[in-house]
């Protein structure tokens, strides 16, 4: 292994907080694209949007039946309702986002004016509030309807988040989300590194755990567990809690700073969200 994946590796395995060896985002993003491949060198890389099922031959065929009737259908359809309903001030969320819903690659981005990471859910709730209208909750409700809209429309797209190199704050927020990736914490002492990097394709009890390679293309996704579609932060406030840690904020920068870590290391991979998961 180069000097680069030793450093993530040792780094997943120590729980520590600083990188060992000073690389680049994309120093970075290639070093744990590599690991996977070394790890699961039968998956080629466009399965990695499938998340677990990628790497889970048994759970795989059950997904591709549930996916043959997907349980987030009528979510997409009620998003589409949203996103054409006009506001009361007679505008839309075109009106926002004049290129149509397809917008799902355009984010997470760093927002230089805002001086901070602007995630999708956040851009609509400011289009919303823009037009005096209430913002929707971040993990529940019909934010999720209208993600699943959005996600739909921009399915085929691929990732391509950028770190502004004239910026020093876009690189901190980098920075910050991948710090917070290997950082151990909870009373079971878990860094999201411990699950998704260092054990991915282990078991705990019956769920195989998913590689992080892809984890953000298939957002917002409807669970069994949930019995409806959850938003990406949602997820994460789960992973939290799982570990008996107490989880941030929805939309928060501690969560905002992960995902733009997360979606930077899936750059390339194919948007192929609403999902169904366990």
């Amino acid at each position: 292994m180069n000097k680069v994946i030793k450093s993530l590796v040792a780094l997943a395995l120590a729980g520590g907080v600083t990188m060992t060896a000073q690389a680049s985002p994309e120093q970075d993003r290639a070093a744990f694209v590599k690991y996977y491949k070394d790890r699961f060198p039968e998956v080629p890389m466009e399965e990695y949007p499938n998340g677990v099922y990628a790497i889970d031959k048994v759970g795989r065929e059950n997904w591709e039946a549930i996916e043959e009737f997907p349980p987030y259908e009528p979510f997409i359809d009620s998003g589409q309702e949203m996103w054409e309903k006009p506001f009361a001030n007679g505008k839309t969320y075109k009106d926002c986002f004049p290129d149509g819903p397809a917008i799902a690659a355009k984010y997470p981005h760093w927002d230089k004016k805002k001086g901070m990471v602007v995630t999708l859910p956040l851009a609509l709730n400011e289009c919303r509030k823009a037009n005096g209208e209430k913002p929707l909750k971040y993990k529940k409700g019909p934010i999720n309807d209208l993600l699943a809209y959005i996600a739909y429309e921009s399915r085929g797209q691929k990732i391509d988040v950028k770190i502004p190199e004239d910026d020093p704050r876009a690189l901190e927020a980098y920075e910050k989300g991948k710090k917070f990736y290997f950082t151990r914490r909870g009373q079971l002492n878990f860094s999201c590194a411990s699950c998704h990097l260092q054990n991915a394709g282990m078991r705990v009890r019956t769920e195989i755990l998913s590689p992080s390679l892809g984890h953000v293309t298939h957002w917002p996704t409807y669970r069994s567990k949930w019995g409806t579609v959850g938003t990406l932060h949602r997820r994460f406030t789960g992973c939290n809690k799982n570990i008996r840690a107490k989880p941030f904020k929805a939309q928060g920068e501690q969560y905002r700073n992960l995902e733009y870590f997360l979606t930077y290391m899936s750059n390339g991979l194919k948007l192929n969200g609403p999902g169904s998961r366990k």
